[in-house]
């Protein structure tokens, strides 16, 4: 008897019908590593100077705390200007302007021309940088809502991540990580930048006088005009960019929102560019990228660093981390930095994978994107920002800078211990011949 031939094999279901995976972490364009490499090039030399800086001001505060005292202190500028500032306070608003002028051009970049610009892969670090704002922000409230001497005007102090503390750990131990979470990194702490700025300029300004903020934005339009007319002469920019600057911080909105604002009406793409300088041919850089490469070295080699060196300046002794630390804004800081960020930022990125049907990159996993979220805990010149803002002058103020420096060497230290074993996992895949699990 001859069996009869076995049934046809069903139909596949139409490919309209299925959903393809999206890859987390799994592909850069063009743009988005072109940024990454600028970035990486220089922040591991920001980050050592940023340290240096911080290490002097503590030696300096704590051997010699009158002269530090009374040279930070020191009045400097013209009082009719509204400009009669201590150099702390230049430090605070007109050096960090540069640092934010730069954050600026980088967020410009990264909505034009890198991750931010496609609604799809900018979710992640998005929502990821939600998570790791919300997070800490709700761990700190627990602890300053339910202590009688709580503190909860400074929610927002854990809540920062410093881009180049943490890019120049990563730079030192990431080298055989795959470039796309190195990525991540970079666009969480720009997101996390930007959602720092929105805070500070709606929860840390003064009463707005908003004739002198109207002038501001007048002379940032200007600016944008300026430059969309391709005149780039410093003599034009430099004078319009310290009137926006001026006008902001008199208006009672921190100064260094302005910085933000410049760098946003740079143009960010090569054909931006070539527009506005009216050239002939599409040139290779924007000009976002050149004033970035002109004022990178002048923010990470000088700016960041002298801010540390007048914020960072609290004395220290035996019992001072104790006291630091019985102090509820001190512990809601740690707890935000250390426990906080990498929890936001791994509960989040889980949230998108799961309600998105996404997947991780092949060769990645969880822990990859754990040890990222240790490394965001390293919350420094902004988290020193935002303190500054919301305490003062004070014994708190002091026991939140404490914390702050605390617990990013924390942070930094395990996030280094994490990835750098993460690092020797993917490097013997790679010897392993499991190459493009490894590349992810």
């Amino acid at each position: 008897m001859t069996a009869s031939p076995p049934p046809p094999p069903a139909p596949s279901a139409p490919s309209s019908d299925r959903r393809p995976v999206r890859r987390l972490f799994a592909a850069l364009s063009p743009g988005a590593e072109r940024n990454l490499l600028d970035t990486l090039r220089g922040e591991r030399a920001g980050g050592v100077l940023l340290l240096l800086g911080t290490v002097v001001a503590l030696v300096w505060a704590n051997t010699a705390g009158e002269s530090y005292t009374q040279v930070r202190d020191t009045v400097v500028g013209p009082a009719a200007l509204h400009l009669d500032l201590t150099v702390g306070q230049w430090a605070t608003d007109g050096l960090l302007a540069i640092f934010f002028f730069v954050v600026g051009l980088e967020l410009k970049r990264e909505i034009v021309v890198g991750e931010l610009r496609d609604v799809r892969t900018a979710v992640v670090p998005i929502v990821a940088a939600l998570g790791g704002m919300l997070v800490p922000a709700g761990l700190y409230l627990a602890v300053n809502l339910s202590a009688p001497d709580g503190a909860p005007q400074g929610w927002a102090v854990p809540t920062a991540t410093d881009i180049a503390f943490a890019v120049a750990v990563l730079a030192l131990v990431g080298r055989n990580l795959p470039s796309a979470l190195r990525a991540f990194l970079l666009t969480l702490a720009v997101v996390d930048d930007l959602l720092a700025i929105i805070v500070i300029a709606a929860f840390y300004s003064d009463q707005v006088a908003f004739g002198w903020l109207a002038a501001s934005f007048a002379a940032v339009a200007v600016l944008w005009f300026v430059l969309r007319r391709g005149w780039t002469s410093p003599l034009l920019l430099v004078p319009l960019a310290l009137a926006a600057w001026a006008f902001m911080h008199t208006s009672g909105v921190h100064a260094t929102i302005a910085g933000v604002l410049v760098g946003f009406v740079v143009p960010a793409s090569p054909a931006a560019t070539q527009r506005a300088l009216r050239l002939p041919d599409l040139p290779e850089e924007s000009l976002a990228e050149r004033f970035e490469h002109r004022w990178r070295p002048v923010s990470a080699g000088f700016a960041v660093p002298v801010f540390a060196l007048f914020a960072a300046g609290v004395p220290l002794s035996a019992g001072s981390f104790g006291e630091a630390f019985a102090d509820p804004a001190a512990l809601g800081v740690a707890l935000g930095l250390v426990l906080g960020k990498p929890l936001g930022i791994l509960a989040a990125t889980w949230l998108v994978a799961t309600f998105t049907h996404a997947a991780l990159a092949p060769g990645l996993s969880w822990g990859d994107v754990l040890g990222i979220g240790v490394l965001g805990g390293i919350g420094f010149t902004v988290s020193l920002l935002v303190g500054e803002l919301a305490f003062g002058d004070g014994s708190t103020h002091e026991h939140v800078v404490v914390a702050i420096l605390a617990s990013s060497a924390a942070a930094a230290l395990l996030g280094a211990t994490a990835l750098a074993a993460r690092g020797r996992r993917h490097a013997r895949r790679v010897d392993s011949g499991d190459v493009a699990a490894a590349d992810g």
